[in-house]
């Protein structure tokens, strides 16, 4: 019988070392990383968050606080001015009526009062002249040449046109008889910097926002000339007036839970380009007048920012602010055949025709 060797022993596979436990250090720094990234988010969603606050209150933070006093009485200087407004109202809604270039005649005349109206007031106004199918149109201009810095200009006017199939009382009627109160109101009186007083045709459809808008071509010609305009204020629809719950409306929905709901403040709107003059402006007008007052200054694609001459200046990269009454938003009558002078609290408009001489006076840098 054969022998054989004994089995060499199979050796047995070294067992895999465990996966050694995290040490402290290692720990501490996951914890670290951790920490960091949730910081360096928090300062994203810091910064993301404080854009939106600047943006909204570049928007909407305007200096100073609106007025919420009583209602003071006119002096007796003002319930003069409150029946001059009352007639140049009357004048260009009741005795002449409808006026633009279907309305001819009524536009001519219209434009002939405001010469004679600013005559009376002690000034020589002059016309730029210019075509619109076939019928020559005019803007109206008068200016007290500034003292120190002439060639700093600020332009206040209003258009003196009326929407089709409307007598145009608030709109503009009410922009027409400030600016000529206003002219009377800044007669004789000297400021740093130069004060143009513009009247426009052909600001109401259909030639609204177009190139044969009268402000068009007067904020046109200012650009070719090079003309230091320091700022635009277009006096558009301010007559009216409403101290009952519900009369204000806002374009955006929701905006009464944050401004009011009653029609009796003046409004200062321009778009974001402008929010710069239109701060200055409406931070006067609260320093120096006691009545309500609201401001924005919002993107072009809200509804009713840049409605009005303001829009041709705007145009031409001139700061420009429209003061109103917030026209649609506030007035049932508007763009309507009872669009009327006895509709209007010439009283109010007073106050606020008023209140603007003297904010004209701060921002033109008025000398005492």
């Amino acid at each position: 019988m054969s022998g054989s060797k004994d089995a060499e022993p199979v050796p047995k596979p070294e067992p895999k070392p465990e996966s050694a436990a995290p040490s402290a250090d290692a720990a501490l720094s996951a914890t670290e990383q951790a920490s960091a990234k949730r910081a360096k988010l928090n300062s994203i969603l810091s910064l993301i968050i404080a854009g939106i606050c600047g943006y909204l209150a570049s928007m909407l933070w305007m200096p100073g606080n609106s007025y919420t006093g009583d209602t003071l009485r006119l002096s007796d200087s003002e319930k003069v001015m409150s029946q001059n407004l009352r007639n140049h109202v009357v004048m260009l809604a009741s005795t002449i009526g409808e006026r633009n270039i279907k309305h001819y005649d009524n536009l001519e005349r219209a434009a002939h009062y405001i010469e004679e109206s600013l005559s009376k007031s002690g000034y020589s106004s002059k016309a730029q002249v210019y075509d619109v199918e076939g019928k020559q149109c005019r803007n109206i201009e008068v200016e007290i040449v500034g003292q120190k810095y002439a060639k700093e200009i600020l332009v206040v006017g209003a258009h003196y046109d009326s929407a089709p199939n409307c007598p145009g009382a608030d709109d503009n009627g009410s922009g027409v008889a400030a600016v000529l109160e206003l002219a009377r109101l800044l007669k004789g009186r000297q400021f740093d910097k130069t004060i143009r007083l513009v009247l426009f045709p052909n600001e109401e459809p259909p030639y609204f926002r177009t190139k044969t808008m009268g402000s068009y071509h007067y904020a046109e010609g200012a650009h070719e000339r090079h003309e230091n305009i320091i700022g635009m204020l277009a006096l558009e629809t301010m007559g009216t007036y409403s101290n009952e719950p519900g009369s204000q409306h806002y374009p955006v929905r929701g905006g009464t839970l944050f401004y009011p709901n009653k029609g009796n403040f003046i409004t200062f709107v321009a778009s974001q380009s402008s929010s710069a003059f239109n701060r200055e402006c409406i931070g006067a007008f609260r320093r120096l007048v006691d009545f309500p007052s609201e401001g924005f200054s919002l993107p072009n694609f809200i509804l009713g920012v840049n409605f009005s001459d303001d829009w041709s200046f705007q145009k031409f990269d001139y700061p420009a602010v429209m003061i109103t009454d917030t026209a649609p938003y506030r007035i049932e009558t508007y763009h309507k055949p009872n669009d009327l002078p006895d509709n209007l609290d010439y009283d109010n408009l007073t106050r606020v025709v008023a209140g603007l001489s003297s904010m004209i006076g701060a921002v033109a840098g008025e000398q005492k």
